[in-house]
């Protein structure tokens, strides 16, 4: 679940301070300290711990100074998260590449988002349904549309297929993130998880009883080792997707041989 809400926080405040503008909060007294050093620290402190642990606070102490320096750049976390989040969007790929076409391009897009989120997995505990609006999250949102201009989408349909593709990354990369955290906190991988539960395996597993989940679960368990591999599961559902936008271009450029 979600910790943190983007674009909270002062606005005007907070749109200076993404774009580096005069309204920023202006440096008093410290050479030692910037922005982009306060964010950095932050960044790693989510990195290694969570967006729940970090606090204004944990920052300082990382970069050995007075909690109260920190006000001085940035207002507060609500702020200094839209600023991580805008400058963890600027780690993604720009590569103008035509070569492959649109669903080459998107699928560029959908792996470089995933390899993000599991980089900075503090980004899964933000929601973003209110946009950060930083230079950063503008460039990447040009660059992911223009793989689907000039195929004979409307400007909405550009923005949808943006969306989708968006949408599927978080999910996908939550599961990735979340087993790699199972696996991490128990101590256990999945496969000796699956054995110190073998008798309710039996139970479940129990064909009379549960025939298709008896099916697909031992032919799931012997090619995983495990309920489910993240990695072949996104792979398999970006194929997918891609094909149902393969079919929307297909019926758009009938649609636009006929008229």
């Amino acid at each position: 679940m979600a910790t943190e809400q983007s674009g909270s926080g002062d606005p005007a405040r907070r749109l200076a301070l993404l774009w580096r503008t005069p309204g920023a909060p202006a440096r008093k007294g410290r050479s030692d300290l910037s922005v982009d050093k306060i964010v950095r620290a932050a960044i790693e402190i989510a990195d290694a711990e969570g967006l729940a642990a970090l606090s204004m606070r944990k920052v300082a102490d990382r970069l050995g100074v007075g909690t109260m320096s920190l006000y001085t750049y940035v207002p507060g976390k609500a702020e200094l998260t839209d600023v991580m989040l805008d400058t963890v969007y600027g780690e993604t790929e720009r590569q103008e590449d035509a070569a492959g076409g649109w669903r080459a391009r998107l699928e560029r897009i959908a792996r470089d988002n995933r390899a993000l989120y599991i980089r900075h997995p503090w980004m899964l505990q933000v929601a973003t349904g209110r946009p950060v609006l930083g230079p950063n999250e503008t460039a990447k949102y040009d660059h992911e549309l223009r793989a689907v201009d000039g195929i004979g989408l409307t400007p909405l349909e550009m923005d949808s297929v943006i969306t989708l593709i968006s949408g599927y990354v978080h999910g996908a990369a939550r599961g990735a993130v979340e087993a790699a955290q199972a696996v991490q906190r128990s101590g256990m991988t999945d496969e000796e998880w699956w054995r110190a539960h073998a008798p309710l395996l039996a139970m479940v597993s129990d064909a009379a009883r549960f025939p298709t989940a008896a099916k697909v679960g031992q032919a799931a368990g012997a090619e995983y080792g495990a309920a489910h591999d993240p990695d072949r599961d996104f792979e398999f559902g970006l194929r997918r997707i891609l094909d149902g936008i393969e079919v929307l271009v297909r019926d758009r450029a009938a649609a636009s041989a006929d008229g």
